[in-house]
């Protein structure tokens, strides 16, 4: 496993300490000091893991290690982080469940496109689309973390004014990411078509 590939591979690793970081003050409300340490420990866990995302590709490009493999394992990685967030921010009630599901239908609809692909010899890495799916999925996780985090530490209240505008922003926010993912997910389809139609015939 080289560098880049263990750049990606930190992503994987940081989903599922995220989800046990962020919900510890829920799961033992007995301990009120369990609020800031996830607040300060969740969001630079979650800092490191989206600039690995830069990072490998950087340092892959960089010593001309890009690989079949890492093109595939790259966006796996973003998507095993970014639907483990947007979980807990639907526990969380920042965004509907609704949106979470059409989101998974789509990255699972990707998963299986790049497997056809591959069948037929064809490995498909990110395009602009869904690089910049990524940048909003990012984008929207940090606004309702910012939202989130301020009520752990009593700067704001769960009920109050100010977080409810915030939830308003996020709502927008995971729209947009429900919208571009299917932009990006139709680009794949309209640049890859000829590959998937010569598979589905066979």
């Amino acid at each position: 496993m080289n560098i880049a590939t263990k750049f990606t591979f930190c992503r994987i690793i940081s989903a599922p300490v995220f989800f046990v970081l962020y919900f510890l003050p829920v799961w033992f409300k007995q301990f009120p000091l369990l609020s800031w340490i996830s607040v300060f420990t969740m969001v630079p866990l979650l800092i490191f893991a989206d600039l690995t995302d830069y990072y490998d590709g950087k340092y892959a490009r960089k010593h001309n290690l890009v690989s079949d493999f890492g093109k595939v394992f790259d966006p796996f990685a973003d998507v095993f982080l970014n639907v483990t967030v947007f979980f807990c921010l639907v526990l969380s009630g920042y965004m509907p469940g609704f949106i979470l599901l059409l989101i998974i239908y789509r990255e699972i609809s990707m998963t299986f496109i790049r497997l056809v692909a591959i069948q037929e010899g064809v490995v498909i890495g990110a395009r602009k689309g869904g690089k910049s799916k990524t940048v909003l999925y990012i984008v929207s996780c940090f606004a309702a973390l910012a939202v989130e985090c301020a009520v752990r530490l009593g700067i704001l209240t769960a009920e109050g004014f100010i977080a409810a505008i915030g939830k308003i922003v996020c709502l927008v926010l995971f729209i947009g990411c429900l919208i571009i993912s299917y932009i990006s997910f139709a680009d794949y389809l309209i640049v890859f078509r000829k590959v998937l139609v010569k598979r589905t015939n066979k």
